[in-house]
């Protein structure tokens, strides 16, 4: 199979979606790769890397995508390669359709093969392909929250960890699932205090065990959400319904009686955000304002430490590229249901049932399509 790896053009986003060790991999078993020419350059890696693990280099996108079989991003493609994409070309990246109808539409127009890394489930259950950057992304998300608690960002002035004689900043974190638990962990290391809410109990009791008294559990409902955002210095939201429009936990009522100065971080902002007043921001301009209240709401929050996020999305990546360029999309898929809960779109239809639903359109099985 011809694979193709074009260089991300959302903004500021630098990884890329196969690294010269996974092109490795595929060429060692008879594929062949295009790169665009400086797709890994922003990272350190190089097209002589690229050209060393044996593959070739090509000027534009518009070559790599006419040519190859198999596009492999990171990020869900912009308009301009939407319109690119061709009948049955397969696409591996990312999607994130349920909050973006018109992603979608340019898919279903396209009539490509388009697999999401964020619905391809694993064997023990979970979404191994989304857990690395949804590790990233959580533990960011405090470091980010941190920053905008500072004056000069816009927040009151407030040190998370506090000092001897001041007390720490108050840590809330909505939804205790890879985000979550990657965020709680940060915020103990810098000594905040933490509360984190989830409706899952044994989870809680798992955290409960590993924190002690480092931590508070509480079951979620909008009572205890409504308390905790209203107490916190720094709300983290990290809820997700695989493949569905994240839920509005936090209502504009709840941010604008919140401390001024407070942060909240939406982690869940590529699948439309948990707080009602979250829209998508840019590592260029992370933040708004809203009642007094800083929302950072970047879409692409791994891409800020692009090489660490584009060798563990690699990680978890590979494995099913491989699968799909050796035996081909339907037989892979056949093979493999985890990866067949992968493909949203294909050729014309929407395959993915919460997509489908949210977005108006009729759900149409993977099976029936894979011959």
């Amino acid at each position: 199979m011809l694979v193709g790896v074009p260089k991300e053009i959302k903004n500021q986003e630098s990884r890329v979606g196969l690294t010269p060790a996974s092109v490795k991999e595929l060429v060692l078993r008879g594929h062949q790769v295009l790169v665009q020419k400086n797709a890994g350059a922003a990272i350190g890696l190089t097209d002589a890397m690229y050209e060393a693990s044996g593959a070739s280099m090509v000027e534009g996108a518009s070559e790599i995508f006419a040519r190859a079989d198999m596009i492999v991003k990171v990020k869900e493609p912009q308009p301009q390669e939407c319109a690119m994409l061709r009948k049955d070309q397969i696409l591996y990246t990312y999607l994130h359709l349920a909050p973006d109808p018109e992603q979608t539409r340019a898919l279903v127009q396209s009539g490509a093969v388009c697999i999401a890394y964020e619905t391809i489930t694993g064997p023990n259950g979970g979404l191994p392909l989304l857990a690395p950057m949804s590790e990233v992304a959580g533990r960011m998300s405090i470091q980010a929250g941190a920053a905008h608690l500072e004056k000069s960002k816009g927040g009151m002035g407030l040190l998370l960890g506090g000092v001897p004689g001041v007390a720490p900043g108050h840590i809330a974190i909505i939804g205790a699932g890879v985000v979550g638990t990657n965020a709680l962990q940060m915020a103990v290391g810098i000594g905040a205090r933490v509360t984190i809410l989830d409706k899952n109990i044994d989870r809680l009791r798992q955290l409960d065990l590993v924190y002690g008294n480092r931590i508070a559990t509480m079951y979620s409902n909008a009572h205890s959400i409504e308390e905790a955002v209203l107490d916190a210095d720094l709300v983290i939201g990290g809820v997700l319904v695989p493949g569905a429009a994240a839920p509005k936990l936090v209502t504009k009522a709840m941010i604008s009686r919140m401390k001024q100065g407070a942060v909240v971080v939406d982690v869940a902002i590529d699948q439309g955000g948990c707080f009602e007043t979250s829209h998508a921001t840019t590592h260029e301009q992370p933040t708004y304002v809203v009642d007094g209240v800083v929302h950072y709401c970047v879409a692409n929050m791994p891409g800020a430490v692009a090489r660490t996020s584009t060798f563990a999305l690699n990680n978890a990546t590979i494995g099913h590229a491989i699968a799909l360029a050796d035996k081909g999309w339907q037989k892979a898929m056949k093979a493999n249901p985890h990866l067949k809960n992968g493909l949203n779109v294909c050729q014309g239809h929407v395959t993915y049932e919460a997509v489908a639903h949210g977005l108006g359109y009729n759900y149409v099985d993977a099976d029936s399509l894979l011959g």
